[in-house]
């Protein structure tokens, strides 16, 4: 699988990165099945099989449960060989997720993230955002908060997990990453993309399955990686053998895009 680069932010990332939810929070989860939390052997192996397949993109949150501490302990002198992205803004306490969006808040959970992971930085670092958006975008003393986390070099690119066209838009304006959602049934938030491709400027795309409940995952992959602005596509599996079909999917999709045909 061969790294593009993620707009402009000098960030060489895999097309397809994992999500690791399942790595750490299985309560108030939106998948169709439920699911045990994977032991550390297991995930061990799974991101070997990552690395070998090409995926060098990590998507995490404090709102993930115990992903962060997880990949803190999993990545140990592997984490020059991985694109690391986190987020501010949201919590997972007691079994409920809580929404905080202060500069006081930002500051001490990227503290937290950096401690958990177990770095000196994070490579993206995303506001988890609530419908809110366009409130949080326009508050400028978060602006100057994200702004002086990326100056500082504790993160090496900034932006927002938006829930609307208008709020991917305007993080796009503001920042260097949006996570937008884009599915066959879900093309609300193609302006995000159409932004991103005239601007260069980076989107990751989640709920690229519509979080499990995609009937057709090729279609859906190719259907992601159609538009010019797609840079990464995430997913969050445990399974091997999805993992191993999700890369040659992407692979192949990509592919496509650029004109290649398949071997």
């Amino acid at each position: 699988m061969d790294l593009v680069e993620l707009g402009s932010t000098g960030l060489l990332v895999s097309p397809l990165g994992l999500g690791t939810v399942k790595f750490g929070r299985n309560q108030g989860v939106r998948y169709p099945a439920a699911f045990e939390i994977p032991d550390e052997a297991h995930l061990t192996g799974l991101l070997d099989l990552a690395r070998s397949l090409g995926i060098n993109l990590l998507d995490t949150a404090p709102a993930y449960g115990g992903s962060e501490e997880r990949l803190g302990r999993l990545l140990q002198g592997q984490r020059d060989d991985w694109v690391i992205v986190s987020k501010v803004g949201e919590e997972f306490e007691d079994g409920v997720s809580r929404h905080r969006f202060t500069p006081d808040h930002f500051t001490r959970s990227l503290e937290r993230t950096l401690t958990r992971l177990r770095t000196g930085h994070v490579d993206v670092l995303l506001i988890h955002a609530d419908a809110g958006e366009l409130a949080i975008l326009a508050d400028d003393a978060l602006m100057r908060t994200m702004a002086e986390f990326k100056a500082q070099g504790l993160v090496g690119a900034i932006g927002v997990s938006t829930k609307t066209a208008a709020g991917g838009v305007r993080t796009l304006e503001l920042m260097d990453v949006a996570m937008a959602t884009y599915t066959p049934d879900y093309t609300a938030e193609l302006p995000v993309l159409d932004y991103a491709a005239a601007h260069r400027k980076g989107v990751i795309l989640k709920k690229v399955l519509s979080s499990g409940h995609a009937a057709d995952v090729p279609a859906a992959i190719r259907f992601a990686f159609a538009h010019p602005g797609t840079g990464c596509a995430i997913v969050g599996t445990i399974n091997p053998a999805h993992l191993r079909q999700l890369a040659s999917c992407v692979t192949a999709a990509v592919g496509e895009r650029n004109g290649v045909a398949p071997a």
